[in-house]
């Protein structure tokens, strides 16, 4: 259990200083609404109550002195010369100490200390909550006087530059500005934001980690992202008005795209459905319809992994396998895709006796653990 003692004690014991600020931020879930988000559309998320913890405090030079409690690990460099770096994790902090100081913010030399229960390499964006824990720290420590949407575009401008990940804006903006019990209708296109009550009943949210990621992973998201600007730009040959897949209907996919490249049209019209369905979800949950907001569910699963063709068999299983209970509403896989977790939406008097069935039952078909994440719906970045 992570705790403001636990984390306090352990800096004082790695620096020999005391921590001035702590700070929590959170990963997410998102309810639908993936691959959205780099096509200027909209996403629903919200943060969850997993969390990164960022420890910082001054020093009286100009190093940052860096430690990942899960990598038990030192990182440090003068400010001055900060730059990407093989080893991975320093580069989301480093990331965001850059953006700082390309925009001519007065930082100087600190100490940062890095703990957290997100777990890594589930698709629940720990790196946007340590890039959101970072920049939040940062901003108090040196009273740079960011918002939160700030911070948020920071730390997409620092997954871009330091992580070489063309990430949208969602995981950043649903970390810093979730609030409890509610989800984030998020237009990617203007940030404009509406807070929608996430009231479940009866039912919760359980995510099913499949504990895999294929190495696809990356070259596949970059991939689908080239397809969708193709397809973009083959319709502005006739619609000089269209800047994003957002302003693109399915009549001028099919006039335009489907002729020339299939494949850039499958996966344009998932992306054009899936911002309608985020739509219909929004109304679902106005009405407390949830049966509808499962379905939709299910329906994004479907075009993810035959349309946009981001799933894996593992996630597929996952969600088939589900479908036989009437205590389940909806299932789909979530997040960037190729391994990670599926989301679904389970009463809470059968969660339990899922986790149990289920288990055994991947495990022996893929020699894979199967770990159950009970999440509740969270309010974002936050000093302890």
């Amino acid at each position: 259990m992570i705790s403001k003692e636990k984390i306090s004690t352990r800096y004082k014991e790695l620096f020999d200083s005391d921590a001035t600020h702590i700070v929590r931020s959170p990963g997410r879930i998102n309810i639908i609404g993936e691959h959205t988000d780099y096509n200027e559309g909209f996403v629903l998320p919200t943060a969850i109550d997993k969390a990164i913890y960022v420890a910082v405090s001054r020093r009286s030079d100009n190093m940052i002195r860096l430690y990942a409690e899960d990598f038990q690990t030192f990182y440090e460099t003068p400010l001055s010369a900060i730059h990407p770096t093989m080893e991975g994790w320093p580069n989301y902090v480093l990331g965001v100490v850059n953006q700082l100081v390309e925009r001519r913010l007065p930082v100087s030399g600190f100490n940062l200390y890095i703990d957290g229960d997100v777990p890594l390499g589930a698709g629940l964006s720990s790196s946007a909550a340590l890039e959101c824990a970072t920049g939040f720290a940062l901003n108090v420590l040196f009273d740079l006087e960011l918002d939160r949407v700030d911070i948020a575009k920071i730390g997409q401008l620092a997954e871009h530059t330091y992580a070489g990940v063309q990430c949208g804006i969602m995981d950043q903006f649903a970390s810093a500005m979730s609030k409890a019990g509610h989800v984030l209708r998020l237009d990617c296109r203007d940030l404009s934001f509406l807070y929608k009550p996430l009231e479940l009943g009866d039912y919760t949210i359980l995510l099913l980690n499949t504990n895999v990621k294929h190495s696809l992973a990356s070259t596949a998201y970059n991939d689908r992202r080239s397809a969708c600007e193709a397809a973009v730009r083959l319709i502005q040959q006739k619609h000089a008005e269209v800047n994003s897949l957002r302003d693109a209907t399915v009549t001028m996919l099919e006039e335009l795209v489907l002729p020339v490249d299939a494949d850039a049209f499958v996966k344009s019209r998932f992306i054009i459905e899936e911002n309608e369905r985020v739509e219909q979800v929004c109304v679902a949950l106005e009405n407390g319809d949830l049966e509808t907001m499962g379905e939709l569910m299910y329906r994004a699963h479907e075009g993810l992994s035959k349309e946009y063709d981001v799933s894996c068999p593992e996630l597929d299983f996952l969600v088939d396998y589900v479908r036989q209970f009437p205590e389940i509403l909806g299932a789909r896989m979530m997040g960037g895709g190729f391994g990670g977790c599926t989301i679904n939406l389970v009463h809470k008097r059968f969660e339990d006796l899922l986790i149990d069935r289920m288990k055994p039952v991947y495990e022996e078909k893929f020699g894979l653990e199967l770990t159950a994440i009970k999440v509740v719906p969270s309010a974002g970045t936050s000093l302890l």
